[in-house]
């Protein structure tokens, strides 16, 4: 947040004799003021363009190759039915930023979170407001949620749009061979959306973690981002297999799931409640870092 936000909000404090609801207005825009920096980003904004991007350069290689007849190789389910309906470049794109593009993306943002104010000196500022870093350590962390929501709708969005222009729309065959209504499939790629938003939301606690323990953002956005990839590596090695289930970035794939009939639920069910636990463990980090930080910045 900048300085100008800062001083933009303190006048929202009520005194004494202020409205009972005053507080919760202004945390509240509080709250706005933070999601909207995030958004305002120069840096940010051009994430998400690329993100955006991503479905279309997918959706125009396949329509070539499939013209072309060269074929699509064996890129997987997804991109083998892309040509039968355009829903699926959706989940392909969704395939193919998983594992590098969603995670620097919340990385960045994370790992700026705390660091970036100390950094450019308004963390200061913030904790002069009757805010208490408990409350402004969730801010933080709603707002980086948000930002992993949103970075995982464009692709999926930008996946729809292009795969309704370029391919076949209507009833879709799911991976398992069941055939659904298009409005269906559209409901299974936005719980596909949020599932790996509550994975990406597991990336943001580290961050906010690592962002609590450095003044450097850069430091902070490259920590975050290494465990990330650490955790996939470590996933990928089977002499490793007894720590996979461990692994923050195990249960991501599960979101195919959402395109078979019957769903899955069991693993899904328990990528969430581990997806769950490393919330809470790193945002306990996080307070337990941040509420006894010296604050000179």
């Amino acid at each position: 947040m900048s300085q100008a936000d800062v001083v933009d909000l303190s006048p929202q404090v009520g005194g004494p004799g202020a409205a009972p609801r005053r507080p919760a207005r202004w945390r509240g825009r509080f709250l706005g003021s933070e999601i909207g920096m995030v958004f305002r980003r120069r840096r940010n904004q051009a994430i998400l363009v690329v993100l955006g991007l991503i479905p279309v350069v997918i959706a125009i290689a396949v329509k070539i190759t499939s013209r072309t007849g060269r074929g699509g190789g064996d890129g997987g389910a997804f991109f083998s039915s892309i040509t039968d309906n355009g829903i699926f470049v959706g989940f392909s794109a969704l395939l193919v930023v998983l594992p590098l593009f969603l995670p620097m993306a919340v990385s960045v943002v994370s790992g700026d979170a705390v660091s970036g104010e100390a950094n450019l000196g308004t963390l200061r500022y913030l904790l002069a407001l009757p805010v208490g870093r408990t409350r402004l350590l969730g801010v933080k962390y709603v707002a980086i949620v948000v930002w992993a929501f949103a970075c995982a709708l464009v692709v999926a969005v930008a996946g729809l749009l292009i795969g309704l222009v370029l391919f076949p729309r209507g009833d879709v065959t799911l991976l398992s061979g069941i055939v659904v209504s298009y409005p269906a499939a559209v409901w299974r790629l936005v719980l596909a959306v949020g599932y790996l938003t509550v994975m990406m939301a597991v990336i943001g606690a580290i961050g906010l973690f690592v962002s609590t323990l450095t003044e450097v953002p850069v430091a902070a956005m490259a920590t975050t981002l290494a465990l990330t990839i650490t955790s996939q590596v470590l996933d990928a090695i089977p002499q490793l297999s007894a720590i996979h289930a461990w692994l923050p970035s195990h249960y991501w794939l599960r979101f195919a799931d959402f395109m078979r009939d019957p769903l899955a639920f069991d693993q899904i069910r328990t990528g969430l409640l581990a997806a769950g636990a490393y919330i809470v463990i790193f945002a306990a980090l996080a307070w337990a870092r941040f509420s006894n930080k010296d604050v000179s910045s």
